[in-house]
């Protein structure tokens, strides 16, 4: 019998695996992180915001439009999504229909946090955080929440900003003790404070490294060394098609012409590659009407 996307997920997270969780904010980028060859797709608040509403990462995103971009990609790929589900969208009660909203769109894992809402991306400044008690009262009403059990609850801690860091590993260990299956305390600030974190808490961890940020950049192997489960890189893929489109466009603007930039293009036969055309017009095929 074949394993589920919980259950490879769950096989996948474990401490000092060190696997690289690349970010996608649609169905496109999340073709290109499994065509790469990685192993799972984390759902970057941060990368809808942008990619969706071209707005940065200040809470301005809506449950239903998290979940339907969710089951978007869930329908182009097959491996293990993990979903940052922000606050939640509300207490606990909202938490627990975020949860079953987001599973029933083809999640395997869900991150909360405990920021304030409005949230704000994790490198920003100005965060600020809930008391420990309600986020505790939001994962165990996720928890309860799952229709699978094999579903992932990971708890997100941006109180590094705010309490600094042992205030970060106690709300860690608060929310693994409320039932959170692993942990991610979000922007530490030094190679010693990453190292702190997976020796401070028990459990699996996400590590976050966001280019331009607050946290150090260090290689895979180092972070598995210091037992971290998963390496999100929640907008490496957007940085670079943001970057990309700005060069391409900056060309076509400046000479009118795209001529002498095609080497900065998807071609148009890879391009349908990649969206899986053949598939496609064989469905036509065997679907066409008699």
């Amino acid at each position: 019998m074949t394993d589920s996307p919980n259950q490879r997920l769950r096989r996948l997270v474990v401490p000092g695996a060190g696997v690289i969780l690349p970010g996608a904010g649609n169905a496109l980028a999340a073709r290109f992180i499994v065509a790469a060859g990685f192993d799972a797709v984390f759902v970057s608040g941060a990368a809808v915001a942008n990619s969706f509403l071209g707005m940065p990462d200040i809470g301005l995103t809506s449950v239903t439009e998290l979940v339907d971009h969710v089951a978007a990609i869930r329908d182009a790929v097959d491996v293990p999504i993990v979903v940052d589900a922000d606050t939640g969208f509300g207490n606990a009660i909202n938490v627990q229909r975020t949860v079953r909203a987001l599973e029933r769109a083809g999640a395997n894992s869900i991150m909360l946090e405990d920021q304030t809402s409005p949230k704000r991306c994790g490198h920003f400044d100005g965060k600020d955080v809930v008391p420990a008690a309600e986020m505790v009262s939001k994962i165990r009403a996720a928890c309860d929440a799952r229709g699978d059990a094999g579903l992932m609850i990971l708890a997100r801690t941006d109180a590094r900003a705010v309490e600094g860091l042992q205030g970060a590993l106690d709300r860690a260990n608060r929310y693994r003790e409320a039932g959170a299956d692993w942990l991610f305390v979000e922007a530490p600030r030094s190679v010693e404070e990453l190292a702190a974190i997976p020796a401070g808490v028990p459990g699996p961890h996400l590590c976050n490294l966001v280019i331009g940020g607050e946290t150090p950049l260090r290689p895979r192997e180092e972070l598995a060394a210091m037992g971290y489960a998963g390496i999100g890189y929640a907008n490496a893929a957007l940085q670079a098609s943001m970057m990309a489109m700005r060069r391409v466009l900056g060309h076509l603007h400046a000479h009118g012409s795209i001529e002498g930039a095609e080497d900065m293009l998807m071609m148009f036969e890879e391009r349908q590659r990649m969206l899986d055309h053949d598939r496609f017009k064989a469905l036509e095929k065997r679907y066409a009407a008699d």
